[in-house]
């Protein structure tokens, strides 16, 4: 019994921990200026006639928008994210002018 139970909550843990890295968004908010311009890259690439869109916000901020066509755009980012890898080119050469004080 107490095998089915601890493959349950590995199982469980697992689940969590893949929808959490992989599927887990929140809202990233957007200006105005940002928002008109993916509504006009929309427009571009949809062959959109519309002439009108709404924001669409979420806690007082812009998160997306929403075309007259029908066309929703919601701005959204992984809540766990990477951190950028290191530029070794850019820390390679400030180690190679301090050795050498060029």
């Amino acid at each position: 019994m107490i095998e089915i139970l601890t493959a349950t909550v590995w199982a469980t843990f697992l689940g969590y921990t893949i929808w959490y890295f992989t599927l887990a968004k929140h809202y990233a908010p957007l200006t105005l200026e940002e928002a008109q311009v993916l509504w006009k890259i929309h427009k571009q690439n949809a062959k959109c006639q519309s002439t009108k869109w709404r924001k669409i916000k979420k806690g007082g901020k812009i998160v997306g928008f929403e075309c007259e066509c029908g066309y929703r755009h919601i701005q959204k980012r992984p809540i766990a994210k990477g951190t950028p890898a290191p530029n070794i080119q850019t820390n390679v050469s400030a180690i190679y002018k301090k050795l050498h004080k060029t």
